[in-house]
């Protein structure tokens, strides 16, 4: 079996992009289909094109609704890595930003003046992004210089404006109904607090886990010596914010975690320091779905966050992250708010991927048994 695919680079993360009709024509589901041509079960993901790191084992669908108010639609995949699984559960902002991009590079959307803008949906979420890609003079850079923190070559420069943002995952801005909860896990008492904007993310403390806000540098060794009882925090927080009925039934993408506390007062560049956990380690960069979460928070008042802004956040806010600087925006756009970032996105390859096995072997039954 051979299935065509671009490879992508988008914001921090890598992924590959499939159009919906590719997968539609093997037949099989991609819960099953994915982790094979990924190469899970299996940490290496050797026989397959996963990159073995949650930022890399990522999949973005993609095809051209119906609706003449969106360009593109897309799904995200979060393909597990040790398990043969795909996690629906929430969509992944650095990947979001290969689509508009995609768009423009397969002639889906033609460029329009010195800024492109191409409506797309996420279908995890229902939300609706507003991507602006740059094309001076009306067409793509022949060499693209965008650059951006994590990422040491350029891109062409997407700026990603997710509309009213605020509970598409759960329905409201503050799941639980409170700026602040408290959840016992590892026989502590934790208050955090759980926020459903861009992507649902439970919030902590720095100074609560034992970690020194003006070392925001060593955070991520700190964190790694305490990820189970993170971990049971997370999945206490997914019932708690309406995301699984137990624990156990947690996905594992969802919520994500962020670690946060006032920035050192020798830096003079950011608003918040902050250190976000994604499938369960820390992230190198920023999920920018959690940007926008932690965004929202900022501007709420009683918050973890609106505690460091004050609950009265300016129209940008500085994320210190382990890779730097990560700036995001908001606006009012026809009465609604538009919370933004922008990132930068390469094309990496296209290719084909060929896959040994014939559909409908015993293989596929093995993975789905595996998915179980």
């Amino acid at each position: 079996m051979k299935i065509e695919a671009e490879w992508m680079r988008g914001g921090t993360s890598k992924c590959w992009v499939f159009e919906t009709g590719q997968l539609d024509e093997t037949g099989t589901s991609p819960d099953v289909l994915l982790p094979r041509l990924f190469g899970s079960p299996d940490h290496r993901q050797i026989d397959g094109v996963g990159g073995a790191t949650s930022t890399t084992s990522k999949a973005m669908i993609l095809h051209r609704p119906a609706d003449a108010g969106v360009d593109v639609e897309f799904t995200f995949a979060q393909v597990g890595i040790e398990e043969a699984a795909v996690d629906w559960g929430s969509n992944c902002g650095n990947c979001s930003a290969v689509v508009g991009l995609y768009a423009i590079e397969k002639g889906w959307v033609v460029p329009d003046g010195d800024v492109t803008r191409i409506v797309t949906r996420n279908t995890n979420t229902g939300q609706i992004i507003i991507q602006r890609v740059s094309t001076p003079a009306g067409a793509l850079p022949i060499v693209p210089q965008a650059q951006m923190p994590g990422v040491p070559f350029p891109g062409y420069r997407v700026g990603l404006g997710f509309l009213d943002p605020a509970g598409k995952t759960t329905g409201t801005l503050l799941p639980t109904g409170a700026a602040t909860d408290t959840i016992t896990a590892g026989g502590t008492r934790w208050t955090v607090s759980m926020v459903d904007a861009g992507a649902p993310v439970v919030m902590l403390r720095a100074e609560d886990l034992g970690l020194d806000p003006e070392r925001h540098a060593s955070w991520t060794a700190g964190l790694e010596l305490q990820l189970d009882t993170l971990e049971h925090i997370r999945r206490q927080a997914a019932v708690r914010m309406g995301l699984a009925a137990t624990p156990a039934e947690a996905a594992r993408a969802v919520p994500k975690v962020a670690v946060v506390a006032a920035p050192a007062p020798s830096d003079g560049e950011s608003d918040v320091a902050v250190v976000m956990l994604s499938m369960g380690k820390p992230h190198p960069a920023l999920a920018i779905t959690g940007s926008i979460a932690l965004t929202l928070a900022a501007r709420t008042p009683g918050t973890l966050l609106g505690e460091i802004t004050g609950g009265t956040a300016g129209p940008t806010l500085r994320l210190r992250t382990p890779a730097g600087v990560i700036e995001t925006w908001s606006e009012e756009r026809d009465g609604q708010l538009l919370v933004g970032v922008d990132r930068t996105a390469r094309t990496i390859a296209t290719t084909t991927i060929h896959l040994p096995e014939a559909l409908g072997t015993a293989v596929d039954a093995s993975l789905a048994s595996a998915t179980r």
